[in-house]
């Protein structure tokens, strides 16, 4: 009998760690922002945000100031403490320090489509 229960157990807890890892799923569709990522990503390399960060797709982003935005899509939080959704990341790339005071990256004085362009090329990097 006590063999069973925790043969149950662990099938119980196996299937609820399949299920909560179906949904970081790589494949997972892209997040709707509004933007579109290849503006979005012109973007990134014209305001050069490569000198900061290491950022897959763009030639020569090899920054080390800030965090490298590999798998960024996959995130929960943006700069370590703002929950990672589309008008968050938005409102971010638009003003950062208006979000977090203290933080390093400038705002950039990216227009609301601009910023929606980027937060869609952010998001698709899994």
């Amino acid at each position: 009998m006590r063999h069973s229960m925790h043969a149950q157990r662990a099938a119980a807890a196996l299937a609820a760690a399949s299920l909560a890892l179906a949904g970081c799923s790589r494949d997972a569709p892209p997040v709707a922002t509004g933007g579109d990522p290849a503006r979005g990503r012109a973007l990134v390399a014209a305001y050069e945000c490569g000198v900061c960060h290491r950022i897959p797709g763009v030639r020569g982003a090899r920054g080390v100031v800030g965090p490298p935005l590999a798998a960024f899509g996959l995130r929960s939080f943006i700069a370590g403490r703002i929950p990672n959704t589309p008008p968050n990341l938005v409102a971010w790339v638009t003003d950062p320090p208006r979000l977090v005071p203290e933080t390093a990256m400038p705002a950039l004085g990216l227009d609301d489509q601009q910023a929606r362009d980027v937060a869609a090329y952010l998001y698709q990097l899994r």
